[in-house]
């Protein structure tokens, strides 16, 4: 029998793919992968590629806050110092930070309201 053997790839649907990226560029030091699909842009996260797309058809983000009910967590190596810059920046951060079961951890608000974790460190 053919099984799923998990996760293997990590997309958000954003209005504006650029300014999505940027956002992840320069507040979290993501690293563009050297090739993108159109209409999307990958990041050379590990172990999972990680990556901010236009909408697939049928999407709609104007009813609710993106991503409702889907928890993303992104590793980090110290997940303070990534509060302290994000709040720093003005940011908003919708949990602070505190120990959790996978290291300190916060959530924020990313690109066009989706609500993110990170952890670790």
């Amino acid at each position: 029998m053919t099984t799923v053997t998990g996760p293997d790839f990590l997309a958000l649907q954003v209005r504006d793919v650029e300014a999505a990226a940027a956002f992840f560029e320069e507040h979290l030091g993501l690293v563009r992968a050297p090739v993108s699909p159109p209409h999307a842009v990958v990041f050379a996260t590990r172990p999972i590629p990680f990556a901010v797309r236009e909408p697939l058809p049928g999407t709609d983000l104007d009813s609710g806050r993106p991503g409702l009910g889907v928890a993303l967590w992104l590793a980090a190596d110290n997940a303070q110092a990534v509060h302290d810059r994000l709040a720093a920046a003005g940011v908003p951060v919708l949990s602070a930070p505190q120990d959790g079961p996978f290291g300190r951890m916060f959530t924020f608000t990313g690109p066009e309201g989706y609500a993110l974790t990170v952890h670790g460190g």
